[in-house]
């Protein structure tokens, strides 16, 4: 018996009807040529609910799925499943289609995985058969049968009943053999997902990942919180924001560029170990390693500094490898990756020396400096001081060579507003970036905490916004005042998502592992 969802208070189809030469839909790039396909699968449509039949249902009730099928299953032979007459009720999308004439083969997948369909024209009855034969490749249906095995082996549900779930009008890319066209791919996410199984499985991966980590940090006694994602100032990190207005209070907000001030205020509230996970927004360009929308833990620590958050970072990333890969090296961009700890330590300006072979005297004169980057086209604009032509030697000739977890220290304090000086030369930070694969995936130091020397630190990069950094911080007057009140003693630390879960599964793109990659509009 065939059963169908019906809707009869649902007028019929008309838009067939509309579509006129000026008013047909739009099509995907690689299908210019569908536009037929497109007009006879709304003839189908038309078809189905001049029966009497929604192609837009939602009464199935699914109990099973192709993943617990199989493993429930699959190791029964043919004898024993026809022994045992056992009854499936599924649902998915038909992604290939085989008709005999009596007799069809289909494969459903759904969000776990794919199982094939038989269907027969004697045990469905004549007219639910030529239903089943208008359908397409895409439509969701739901499925009720028996397990049983074909000749080849194959595990399969010989159907008994069919509902129609939700008609396809748009065919599949490419005739099912894929979706390849990069662009097209990051612009309907959506249709990447169905066509390329691969896809699917680093995005499983990113949600295990994130999971690692919120056991870990759960487990070590943070609390993870939530802080605004619209700041009346932008803080936290050296970044370009992105503005708005609210008219309710009058005021402009900023997107923010990172959650640190805040959660520096929850450890002046007493919170001693937090942790959030969310979106950061920087107004910058888009490559292969930057998005303007990307996702960020940041975590906090009281009565730590940052050798103990270097401690930290080895363990809860070599814990999640093992969980994620069972193992401790990693395959990806074309290195193998070992983080067994512990992890090699370099001083920012001994990997300087070591990697960019440069004399030592050049990095005690900034006009030296400045000579031997121009020479090595480093870009700079001339007025940089000699921390910062360091940094930018650092970036253009360093990080490709760090393709082993390194922990790089002792970043310049000019460099670095928010972090706490070294007691043994105060020109000096506590603070590290942890690179692995050639890039940087954390940011840390040991906090300050001197509401003073913070103060002067603000007002120093006030003078740089003055003088045309638009990256520099702003002044925040209510964070000097939480820091006023006093914060203890605390290490910080902020490590990139998007850039671990492209380590942990070998993408070279950040856009490959961001469901919705921003683009530039499409060509109209």
């Amino acid at each position: 018996m065939l059963f169908f969802c019906l809707d009869l208070s649902v007028p019929l189809c008309t838009i067939s009807a509309r579509l006129t030469h000026h008013h047909r839909p739009r099509i995907m790039p690689e299908m210019e040529d569908t536009n037929e396909l497109i007009l006879q699968r709304i003839k189908k449509l038309n078809e189905l609910r001049s029966l009497g039949i929604n192609p837009y249902s939602n009464t199935f009730k699914v109990k099973d799925s192709s993943t617990t099928i199989i493993e429930n299953y699959g190791s029964l032979s043919a004898e024993e499943l026809e022994t045992r007459n056992i009854r499936c009720t599924l649902a998915g999308r038909i992604v290939a289609f085989r008709s005999f004439g009596k007799a069809a083969f289909a494969h459903l997948q759904d969000g776990k995985g794919r199982i094939q369909i038989y269907v027969k024209k004697e045990v469905l009855g004549e007219e639910a058969y030529s239903v089943f034969k208008k359908l397409d490749i895409g439509d969701f249906i739901g499925a009720e049968g028996v397990l049983f095995r074909t000749r080849t082996g194959e595990l399969t549900v010989e159907v008994e009943r069919f509902s129609l779930l939700s008609k396809s009008v748009r065919p599949l890319p490419e005739k099912w053999h894929g979706l390849t066209d990069i662009e097209t791919r990051y612009r309907q996410r959506y249709v990447d997902l169905i066509v390329n199984s691969e896809v699917k499985d680093v995005f499983i991966a990113r949600s295990h990942i994130i999971k690692c980590i919120r056991e870990y940090l759960d487990s070590e006694g943070f609390l993870e919180v939530e802080t605004p994602m619209m700041q009346p100032i932008p803080g936290g990190a050296t970044a370009r924001p992105f503005k708005t207005h609210h008219n309710a209070l009058g005021i402009d907000l900023y997107l923010r560029i990172a959650p640190e001030l805040y959660l520096k205020r929850l450890i002046v509230g007493g919170f001693e170990r937090v942790y959030e996970i969310n979106r950061n927004f920087r107004n910058e360009g888009l490559s292969i390693r930057h998005n303007p929308e990307f996702t960020m833990l940041e975590f906090y620590m009281a009565y730590a500094d940052y050798n103990d958050l270097m401690r930290l970072s080895e363990e809860m990333v070599t814990a999640m490898a093992h969980k994620i890969t069972g193992g401790l090296k990693l395959a990806a961009w074309g290195h193998e990756i070992d983080l067994t700890p512990p992890w090699e330590r370099l001083t920012l300006k001994d990997a300087v020396l070591k990697y960019a072979r440069i004399d030592k005297k050049i990095l005690e004169d900034r006009g030296l400096a400045l000579e031997w980057a121009r020479g090595e086209e480093v870009p700079l604009k001339g007025d940089e001081s000699l921390a910062r032509i360091t940094l930018e030697i650092f970036e253009k000739k360093v990080e490709a060579h760090l393709i082993q977890p390194t922990f790089i220290t002792d970043y310049p304090t000019d460099v670095s507003p928010l972090a706490r000086r070294k007691d043994s030369d105060p020109d000096i930070t506590e603070r590290f970036e942890l690179y692995i694969g050639g890039i940087e995936v954390a940011n840390a130091f040991s906090e300050l905490t001197d509401p003073e020397d913070q103060r002067q630190r603000f007002l120093s990069q006030e003078a740089a916004r003055a003088g045309g950094d638009e990256e520099a911080h702003k002044m925040d007057e209510d964070f000097i005042r939480a820091l006023e009140y006093g914060m203890p003693p605390t290490a910080g630390e902020g490590i990139g998502i998007d850039r671990l879960v492209m380590l942990f599964t070998g993408q070279t793109s950040i856009r490959d592992v961001i469901l919705f990659p921003h683009m530039r509009p499409e060509a109209r």
